[in-house]
């Protein structure tokens, strides 16, 4: 027997959109790689209720509550493909098996991809980050660096004298113009050109390829992110290109393009975090749950 619904990635969103689906007592198969996006970082914050909790003990009782409905069940495993099948789609995973469902939930989340520069990717999510909402606080109003990977960057540079002293390292990355010097002098925004060679340190100490370092406290980099799965783009989901990357559009009840297919999380916004992955999930399993009702 097909299952009502298949969630593709155990995560926060993919956990959420499960929930509303088992206690409707329909049929649930999560899949799952075991990757989340923010496995590197030791906490999380800005999420009502569960700021600074450890996000692998936020997934782990996440993941133990849905358990205990008795319409669920959970693959370990990553999803290497998806079709449709008639008025089902069939799903398989990297161990050869074969699944259907009436409905797909996709929840892959996505892929950073940072600047090459060396030493940063080993202090992702610890002491260099993407979101100054969820690290910021943290950072006691200390010395923060921004790394710029594009004119993009310059929106990372005027927020963050809300959390401390800010210094903005352009890269050659571009080049701000009259006015941007203007909104980052009226910010404080202390201005530091060249290329940047590298980051050491405990924390993240800039040192630029003339030989001269600068200390932060914490460093935030706008990555950019490509969807952690080809399972839409095999099924045809249209994809959109964002400034900062790739993502799966959706529209407002988080339905692909594709009916019967719907979409949450990081892999569905533009921009992403714990709460919003969580409330995309809960749209997403409620929206595909009003389906089964309802029809598409």
């Amino acid at each position: 027997m097909p299952y009502d619904a298949i969630i593709i990635g155990g995560s926060y969103a993919g956990l959420s959109a499960a929930l509303p689906l088992v206690r409707a007592r329909r049929t649930v198969l999560v899949i799952d790689a075991g990757l989340r996006r923010n496995r590197f970082a030791d906490a999380s914050h800005g999420f009502f209720g569960q700021d600074g909790s450890d996000p692998s003990a936020m997934v782990a009782d996440a993941k133990a509550q849905l358990l205990r409905y008795d319409t669920v069940e959970w693959r370990d495993g990553t999803a290497v493909s998806a079709r449709a099948s008639g008025r089902l789609f069939a799903v398989t995973t990297d161990s050869g098996d074969e699944f259907e469902a009436r409905r797909l939930i996709l929840a892959t989340g996505v892929r950073d991809e940072l600047p090459d520069v060396p030493g940063l990717a080993e202090r992702w999510g610890r002491s260099v980050f993407h979101c100054p909402y969820c690290h910021g606080y943290e950072l006691n109003q200390g010395r923060i660096g921004v790394l710029a990977s594009s004119a993009l960057s310059i929106h990372h540079a005027l927020m963050l004298p809300d959390w401390g002293m800010t210094t903005f390292f352009v890269n050659d990355a571009f080049e701000p113009d009259e006015g941007q010097l203007a909104q980052l002098n009226e910010r404080g925004v202390t201005l530091v050109y060249g290329k940047v060679a590298r980051v050491e340190g405990e924390r993240a100490a800039i040192v630029m390829t003339d030989g001269s370092a600068w200390p932060c406290d914490g460093l935030f980099v706008l990555a950019k992110t490509q969807v952690a799965s080809l399972v839409a783009e095999q099924l045809g989901c249209r994809l959109e290109e964002s400034p900062v990357g790739q993502f799966i559009w959706t529209d407002a009840l988080k339905q692909t393009s594709i009916a019967g297919v719907f979409a949450c999380g990081d892999g569905a916004r533009g921009a992403g975090s714990v709460p919003l992955a969580v409330g995309d999930g809960a749209l997403a399993g409620t929206s595909a749950h009003r389906t089964l009702m309802f029809g598409l």
